[in-house]
């Protein structure tokens, strides 16, 4: 696996004066995923947590529904010829009866043309593919845990105190626990990494669970969350159009602009109540806060 930073020269300017030192940068590599050795998508990430991001893309394309779909999971060797850059290339051998995914070229993953679908037909194939609905999930948050959110994301994201250039995704419980939070240069792939902790941990569906994003929300992440059956997605800045109306469709609760005591609930405002009205519990097994930043078992 490669370095999630790297150092390169800069010249600093402040007031006219100059001065000549490394500054830290994320890292941004291709990841090569493929299913059974067939290529099957490339993404630009920052390498870590590279399994995680594989099978989490893989469950939110709907190839993949639980832990038991995934036989193994592992970087290519390096040893074949041509394969000098493997820790680039990560090989997910599915299950014998789980069905293979398409490899033709042609084939459209959301996560890359959600963009240039029309609107009615990307709800539709959402929600006629996830396998994990989400509109009779009884997930109450209060105000006051939402607002206490942002803040618990920002503290587990440790890469960013370093770069300043990372997005981050956060599943956290009811009342407000982190149970694992990712970091990657795209947040859909901080996404897919969050989910894909949970599927190599067998926690999906990710019932009674918040997922907070630090920028955005886009059709694909409430589409990712949807896959996962995660009720209710919070985002620190501003949602789409078309995000907003999957969450609707789908019954999500769709939370933008959460910062400090401000929030505005677009979808869902049933979920989001007073203190006292709000679900009690903050552990599940197996899901404790030893969980952020740590790593998934290795058998997946």
């Amino acid at each position: 696996m490669g370095r999630m930073t790297d150092r390169r020269p800069t010249v600093r300017i402040v007031d006219d004066r100059e001065s000549h030192r490394p500054d830290t940068l994320v890292v941004e590599e291709p990841l090569e995923i493929r299913v059974d050795a067939s290529p099957l998508a490339v993404t630009m990430r920052t390498p870590g947590d590279d399994v995680d991001l594989a099978v989490g893309f893989l469950c939110t394309e709907g190839v993949v529904r639980n832990r038991d779909d995934v036989r193994t999971a592992r970087h290519c060797s390096g040893n074949v010829v041509g394969e000098a850059n493997a820790g680039n290339v990560l090989d997910v051998t599915l299950a014998p009866d789980t069905p293979v995914p398409s490899v033709d070229p042609t084939r459209n993953f959301y996560t890359t043309s959600s963009c240039g679908l029309c609107g009615k037909a990307s709800i539709d194939a959402v929600r006629t593919r996830t396998a994990y609905p989400v509109a009779d999930d009884d997930l109450r948050v209060s105000v006051e845990t939402l607002a206490a959110l942002p803040d618990r994301l920002r503290e587990a994201q440790r890469i960013f105190d370093r770069t300043g250039g990372l997005h981050a995704a956060g599943l956290f419980a009811p009342g407000g626990a982190a149970w694992c939070v990712r970091e990657d240069v795209g947040r859909h792939n901080a996404v897919d990494k969050v989910i894909g902790w949970a599927l190599r941990n067998d926690r999906l569906p990710l019932r009674g669970s918040v997922l907070l994003v630090s920028g955005r929300a886009s059709f694909e992440l409430v589409q990712k969350a949807s896959m996962a059956g995660i009720p209710m997605l919070a985002a620190v800045s501003a949602p789409s159009t078309l995000a907003v109306d999957l969450a609707a469709e789908v019954g999500m609760t769709l939370v933008g602009f959460l910062r400090g005591n401000r929030m505005n609930v677009y979808t869902g405002a049933e979920r989001v109540v007073a203190d006292h009205e709000s679900t009690p519990s903050d552990v599940e097994v197996g899901v404790g806060r030893q969980a952020v930043g740590g790593r998934p078992p290795a058998s997946a």
